[in-house]
C-alpha cells in the first residue's frame, strides 16, 4: 500500500513539473494609445483636447496611428497659448476653419526631436498644401528647443510631453496659425481678349464704298442744281433784252 501513495506522489510531482515547464502564452497587442489620456496627464491642454474632439479630428488620430506605419507628430499648445490670441480670434473662425487648425498642429510622420535638424522645409502638415498661401510650416533646431514658424507666428516648443517610435507629441508656446486665414488667395489671371480678323471686304471697307457712294451722288446733285440754274438765268435773261 506504501509503494502505490509513494508511486502516485511521484506521479503528481512530475505533474507538478510538467506543468511549470509550459511556455507563458505569447503577450496580445499593445493597447492603441489613448491621445486624451495623454494629454489630460500632462496637464494644461483641455482648449486642444477639446478642440480635437468637436473638430473629430481625435478619431482620424486614432485611425492613423492604428493603420498607418508613418506614425504622427503632435504640437499641442497650452492652454495659456490659447488665452494669449488675440480676443475673439477662436471665435471667428467657421467649423472647417477650427479643423484646418487642429490638422496645421499635426505632421503626418513621426519626427524625433534630433530628426528636425536635418528635415526639408517647409513640412507638409494634416492641413493640406504647403505654398505661400496655404499652410508652410518650417522647423528648426537650436539646442534642445524646436522653433518653429507659420509665416504668421514664431513658435517655440521645449518640453516633451509623449514620445515613442510612433507618436511624438511637444508642447507650444503659442497657437500655430496657418497663413490661409490672414492672407488673402491669389487673384485669379484675367482672361485674354482675342479681337476677330476683319476680312477683305468686311463692314470696314463697305462702309468706305458707301461714305464714297453718298459724296458721288451729292456732287451729281449739286451739279444739276447748277446746270438747272443756269439755264433759268439764261431765259431771264433773253426774255428781260426782249422786252427792252
Amino acid at each position: 500500500m506504501k509503494h502505490i501513495f509513494l508511486i502516485l506522489f511521484l506521479f503528481f510531482l512530475k505533474c507538478i513539473g510538467i506543468l511549470a515547464q509550459a511556455p507563458a502564452p505569447a503577450p496580445g497587442p499593445p493597447p492603441p494609445l489613448n491621445v486624451t489620456k495623454i494629454l489630460e496627464k500632462a496637464g494644461q491642454c483641455s482648449t486642444f483636447i477639446r478642440l480635437l474632439q468637436t473638430t473629430e479630428q481625435l478619431n482620424e488620430i486614432t485611425s492613423q496611428l492604428n493603420n498607418s506605419n508613418n506614425g504622427i507628430t503632435m504640437f499641442v499648445p497650452t492652454d495659456n497659448a490659447f488665452l494669449t490670441m488675440k480676443a475673439g480670434t477662436l471665435n471667428s473662425f467657421n467649423d472647417q476653419q477650427k479643423a484646418e487648425l487642429i490638422q496645421f498642429h499635426i505632421l503626418p510622420t513621426y519626427y524625433s526631436s534630433t530628426q528636425f535638424q536635418t528635415a526639408s522645409n517647409p513640412l507638409r502638415t494634416q492641413a493640406g498644401g504647403t505654398s505661400n498661401r496655404e499652410f508652410p510650416i518650417n522647423i528648426t533646431t537650436t539646442g534642445n528647443s524646436i522653433n518653429i514658424t507659420t509665416g504668421v507666428v514664431n513658435a517655440s516648443a521645449s518640453s516633451t510631453i509623449y514620445t515613442d517610435d510612433h507618436l511624438a507629441i511637444y508642447q507650444v508656446d503659442k497657437v500655430l496659425l496657418p497663413l490661409k486665414f490672414f492672407v488673402a488667395p491669389a487673384p485669379a489671371p484675367a482672361p485674354t481678349s482675342i479681337t476677330p480678323k476683319k476680312k477683305a471686304g468686311s463692314s470696314g471697307s463697305s462702309s468706305k464704298q458707301d461714305a464714297s457712294s453718298a459724296t458721288s451722288m451729292f456732287q451729281e446733285m449739286y451739279k444739276g442744281v447748277i446746270y438747272k440754274g443756269g439755264i433759268f438765268l439764261f431765259f431771264f435773261s433773253a426774255a428781260f433784252s426782249w422786252s427792252i
